[in-house]
C-alpha cells in the first residue's frame, strides 16, 4: 500500500460561538481525479461522501457503485495540501462493504432486492468503526415492485458488518404516496456532540411532508434525525426548508432538483449544510453552503406531516457560499468533511463530487477555508 508522509496541523472539533455574519467560507482550489481511474482492479468514481481521520491523516470516500462495475465499496486516500492548494490525491486502499453474512452485496442484475445504494460514510475514532448509509429503493415494475428501506450500517475498516440502526417508521418505503421518495432518502450523515450523537437527513421531503423544491420558494421541508449512540434510538427530528431550484430546466418541463446530499456538524447545534441543485440542459450543478442552527428548532418527531409550518419552527439557515458566484465549474458535489487546519489557522473544508461514472462529469475534490474571526 503506498505511503505518503506530509506535515499538517490536526483538525479539531469546531465550536461556533460567534455571530453568523462572522462565519465565512473562502474558495481555495479544485483538484480533478482522472476519469474512471483504475485502482487495485476497481474503478474509482461515484464518490458520494468524504470523511477525515485526523489521527491517521486519512480520508474515507464511499463509492455509490451499486455493485455494478465492482462490488459496493469505499476507498481510503491521502490528500496533500500545499500552499492552500490540493497537490495530490493518492488512493491508498479500499474495502468491499459486507452484509450480515459476511458477503459482498449483489448488483441489481444479481439480486435487486438486496442491492445497496451507498451515499454517506463517517468514521468514529472512539469505536474505530465506520458508519455508512444505504439510500434504499422504491421501484415499481409491471410484475412486481421493489421496496428496500433506507439503512445505516456500522462496519470495521475492512468492511465487516458490526451493527445497524433501527430507523423511524416514517422512513419505511411504501407502495403508497407515503414515506420517502425514490432516490431522495438517506444522503447525508454526521457525528455530533463528540460522537455521542449521529445525525442523518432525508435528501428530499417525505411524501407526507410536502412538495419537492421548485423554482420558487414553496416550503419544501426535509427532516434531520438525531440518534443517541448509546441507545441507538432516534431522539429528535428537525425540519429544514430547502431553497428553490437554482436554474430553469431546458426544456422547461424536464427534470430539476434541489436537495441536501450531505451536511457537517460543527458544534453548538450548528451544521454546514450542502444544497445541490441540478436542472436538465445545464451540466454544472449549483452548490450552496448554508450555516444551519437547530438550537431553537421544534422537535417534529411526533408530527406526521410538515405541511402546516405554523405548527413548528424549522432550523434557521444562512447562506455562506454559492459556488456559482465563483465562476468555476462545479460538478455533482455530494460530500463534505473537515480537513487539517491550514497554515494560517483557518479550518479546511473538503468537498467531493460524484461523477456518476459519466465521461461528461468530473470527480472533483474542492478545498475551502472556514474563517471564524473573533467577535
Amino acid at each position: 500500500m503506498p505511503i505518503l508522509f506530509f506535515s499538517c496541523k490536526s483538525a479539531q472539533q469546531l465550536t461556533v460561538d460567534h455571530p453568523v455574519n462572522n462565519t465565512q467560507l473562502k474558495y481555495l482550489h479544485t483538484f480533478t481525479i482522472p476519469h474512471n481511474l483504475s485502482f487495485m482492479e476497481t474503478t474509482v468514481g461515484g464518490l458520494s461522501a468524504i470523511d477525515y481521520d485526523q489521527k491517521r491523516n486519512r480520508y474515507y470516500m464511499v463509492c455509490d457503485d451499486r455493485s455494478s462495475l465492482n462490488p459496493a465499496r469505499y476507498y481510503t486516500a491521502r490528500i496533500v495540501i500545499k500552499k492552500d492548494k490540493i497537490d495530490t490525491v493518492l488512493f491508498t486502499n479500499f474495502a468491499y462493504l459486507k452484509d450480515e453474512s459476511g458477503k459482498t452485496y449483489p448488483s441489481t442484475k444479481e439480486n435487486p432486492y438486496k442491492t445497496p445504494d451507498p451515499e454517506s460514510i463517517r468514521y468514529n475514532p472512539h469505536t474505530k468503526l465506520l458508519a455508512w448509509t444505504s439510500e434504499g429503493e422504491r421501484w415499481f415494475r409491471q410484475k412486481d415492485s421493489i421496496l428496500i428501506n433506507p439503512s445505516v450500517y456500522f462496519i470495521t475498516p475492512n468492511g465487516k458488518f458490526k451493527d445497524s440502526l433501527t430507523i423511524p417508521a416514517n422512513l419505511y418505503m411504501s407502495l403508497q404516496e407515503k414515506g420517502p421518495r425514490q432516490n431522495g432518502v438517506l444522503e447525508g450523515m454526521s457525528y455530533a456532540d463528540n460522537y455521542q450523537t449521529l445525525m442523518f437527513n432525508v435528501e428530499e421531503p417525505l411524501h407526507e411532508d410536502g412538495p419537492r423544491a421548485e423554482l420558487e420558494p414553496n416550503q419544501a421541508m426535509i427532516r434531520f434525525y438525531t440518534f443517541d449512540m448509546k441507545t441507538k434510538k432516534n431522539t429528535h427530528q428537525y425540519a429544514y426548508e430547502l431553497s428553490p431550484v437554482a436554474h430553469k430546466p431546458n426544456p422547461i418541463n424536464e427534470y430539476k432538483i434541489n436537495s441536501v446530499p450531505e451536511f457537517l456538524w460543527i458544534g453548538n447545534n450548528q451544521l454546514l449544510v450542502l444544497e445541490r441543485s441540478y436542472s436538465t440542459g445545464r451540466v454544472p450543478c449549483t452548490i450552496r453552503l448554508f450555516l444551519a442552527d437547530y438550537s431553537q428548532a421544534t422537535d417534529v418527531a411526533n408530527l406526521p406531516s410538515l405541511k402546516s409550518p405554523a405548527k413548528y419552527t424549522p432550523m434557521k439557515k444562512t447562506l455562506l457560499m454559492n459556488l456559482d458566484d465563483l465562476g468555476i465549474y462545479t460538478d455533482n458535489i455530494e460530500g463534505i468533511t473537515l480537513g487539517p487546519v491550514l497554515s494560517n489557522g483557518d479550518q479546511s473544508i473538503l468537498l467531493v463530487s460524484d461523477n456518476n461514472f459519466s465521461p461528461i462529469q468530473r470527480s472533483q475534490v474542492t478545498l475551502l477555508a472556514l474563517t471564524r474571526p473573533k467577535s
